[in-house]
């Protein structure tokens, strides 16, 4: 039986023309929606979502294009820009009830949070994002020798066919490849869990290549719009990430104040899946925000 997060319900929510989101809903209280990162799917926020659920309601999707959620094509390159995908979560808190809501995002869910913050101010009450840069901001810093830390970012940026054919000859050394070096405790995504987590990628390659080549197109576009109009984040905002500033060379509370006036920024001693790694720091640090 696949891994659930305990204690919650799992609904297949339309969120879009024959677009619908698997999400785990579970709590009662003001909401809180839980948007994961890559190579994982909602599973990721198991620990955080079953604490938050004490007082809040808690919604874990899974993004469009990973885990059970649909995967559509995407002919035009728009499909999995963080706008559209910004754009299902909003629909999927509504379709809940929802009108207003928190949010927190891991990696490339954090992209997504991002996009919903600064598309949908009057919606997203406080948002957190978790071990990334805003997209304009990360192609900025990711250069020289040093950049070969993301070189997925590259390959998976090229046109279609090539990094997915690339990836789908072996799905689980490129994804447990990250599972791999980016935790500093192996314990903290225990097997059933490794298993899920490349299980639902290796059904998922072509979309989860698309996610990732927006970020090197569209988004890009549209971070720059909203930079070169003075937009910001004007809600709570916090962020959590490793020190990754000491190894690339740049200040990434700097970089994050630019876009979040109201920015609270904290650098974790842990891997990447911090909520997997550190989940007690983490719904803390959730908590704090959510009580801004």
């Amino acid at each position: 039986m696949a891994p659930t997060i305990p204690g919650f319900d799992y609904q297949r929510i339309q969120v879009a023309d024959g677009i619908a989101l698997n999400a785990a809903v579970g709590g009662w209280g003001s909401p809180i929606v839980l948007l994961h990162g890559f190579p994982q799917t909602h599973l990721m926020w198991r620990h955080v979502a079953t604490d938050l659920a004490a007082d809040h309601t808690v919604i874990c999707p899974d993004l469009r294009g990973y885990g059970a959620s649909d995967k559509p094509a995407d002919p035009d390159g728009t499909a999995y820009a963080k706008r559209t995908m910004a754009a299902d979560v909003v629909a999927l808190a509504r379709a809940l009830g929802h009108e207003r809501f928190a949010l927190a995002g891991h990696d490339r869910g954090a992209l997504v949070a991002f996009r919903a913050g600064l598309d949908h101010p009057d919606t997203i009450t406080h948002l957190a994002c978790l071990d990334v840069l805003p997209t304009l901001d990360m192609w900025r810093v990711m250069r020289g020798t040093s950049a070969a830390i993301g070189f997925h970012l590259y390959l998976m940026a090229q046109p279609p066919q090539l990094p997915e054919q690339m990836i789908a000859a072996a799905p689980d050394a490129f994804f447990g490849h990250f599972l791999d070096v980016w935790t500093r405790n192996p314990e903290a995504i225990p097997s059933d869990l490794r298993v899920a987590y490349l299980d639902a990628c290796r059904d998922a390659v072509p979309s989860i290549v698309a996610d990732y080549r927006a970020s090197a197109h569209i988004d890009v576009d549209h971070d720059r719009a909203d930079r070169d109009a003075g937009h910001q984040l004007d809600m709570p905002v916090t962020v959590l990430q490793q020190d990754w500033g000491a190894f690339l060379g740049f200040d990434a509370r700097a970089l994050w104040s630019a876009w979040a006036p109201k920015l609270a920024h904290t650098t974790v001693d842990c891997g990447h899946f911090m909520a997997e790694e550190a989940p007690e720091l983490i719904t803390a640090e959730l908590r704090r925000l959510l009580a801004r």
